[in-house]
């Protein structure tokens, strides 16, 4: 018979700077297979406007066999509705490190792939209160059963790029589609399953006109 322990567990994140003082927290979650100190370099070109976070998934593995190159996981299938917990409580400890030792005045959230799912999860269903969340290349969880909320969402934005490797244009085209009717504002980009600068660029400035640093 399946029994459950709680006990603690250590987990990483990486910083952008840990010294300079920003108003701006961008919180960024990566994919699958990912791992935050590789991730984070993605978004070197905000490090001077804003403090970047980057955690990691719980659960690490080799990407292929059993050495070589090691990648993080979010969740699988298997105990998920524990994962998904587990998430939310050490994301939410994490704000409250960076918040006690940073004071930032606005807080962001970014969700890339597999990381997207996790990021809508934690602006959801956590305690803490982002001012725009943007899900990148990704599937919203059909676990989240807040569809009134979603519906009318302010400063949520969905973007991806037009050779995905896993979407078709079938599915984005239906990607879209959904995001837009849950209130999303929607983008596009010539580009694959990655992070493009000039249009997480463009995100950025729509989302400081519609909320102004303190």
């Amino acid at each position: 018979m399946e029994q459950k322990l709680i006990a603690s567990k250590t987990f990483r994140f990486e910083l952008s700077s840990e010294s300079q003082e920003f108003d701006t927290v961008l919180y960024v979650l990566h994919g699958y297979g990912q791992q935050a100190q590789y991730f984070i370099r993605k978004f070197r070109p905000l490090f001077d406007k804003m403090l970047v976070v980057a955690p990691e998934g719980m659960h690490r593995f080799y990407l292929q066999g059993s050495s070589g190159r090691v990648g993080a996981s979010w969740m699988t299938k298997e105990a998920r509705e524990d994962d998904i917990s587990d998430n939310i409580q050490w994301l939410d400890q994490l704000d409250s490190h960076i918040s006690e030792r940073f004071q930032p005045k606005r807080k962001l959230i970014l969700g890339f792939s597999q990381g997207g799912a996790t990021a809508a999860r934690w602006y959801h269903m956590g305690i803490v209160n982002f001012d725009a969340m943007i899900l990148w290349a990704c599937v919203f969880p059909p676990d989240l059963k807040v569809e009134e909320e979603i519906k009318h969402a302010t400063n949520q934005h969905f973007t991806i790029g037009s050779d995905d490797e896993f979407y078709d244009s079938d599915a984005q085209d239906e990607l879209v589609k959904f995001y837009l009717n849950k209130g999303f504002t929607t983008h596009r980009f010539e580009g694959k399953h990655d992070i493009d600068a000039p249009t997480l660029e463009v995100i950025l400035n729509k989302i400081n006109a519609e909320v102004p640093n303190p």
